[in-house]
């Protein structure tokens, strides 16, 4: 899949304007659930239920929005199998992968610095 680059106007593009598409886009996947579905992706295709259980507190409800919004963004594949029940997998698009490296980063600053940050709270909220 080749994936077609911004040719749009450069306020459309700009994160400091209320109204651009990219503070949108930026939103939407800079949520909590967003961000740990496409880490559970990272590691590879997995079913409803499978992300269900590897995201862990995620109710069904919080599953199925953010799945709808990744797969709108072009960053989550739905591939529905014609079964019965019907099996439904998920799968990160080229974009998703993309980003899915850049979480795997930010975990890693946070695992990084949790002592600092738990440090720096314990002396703040003394």
């Amino acid at each position: 899949m080749v994936t077609k680059q911004f040719e749009g106007s450069p306020a459309a593009a700009d994160l400091t304007r209320a109204d651009s598409l990219a503070r949108e886009i930026f939103s939407d996947v800079a949520n909590k659930w967003a961000l740990l579905i496409i880490e559970a992706l990272g590691e590879g295709t997995l079913r409803f239920s499978e992300l269900r259980n590897g995201v862990e507190g995620i109710s069904h409800k919080m599953l199925t929005q953010n799945l709808r919004m990744l797969e709108r963004n072009g960053l989550v594949e739905r591939n529905v199998h014609p079964t019965v029940p019907p099996r439904v997998e998920y799968t990160l698009t080229e974009p998703g992968r993309s980003l899915w490296e850049m979480t795997n980063a930010m975990c890693a600053w946070t695992q990084r610095y949790l002592g600092h940050i738990e440090a720096s709270r314990r002396r703040f909220d003394a």
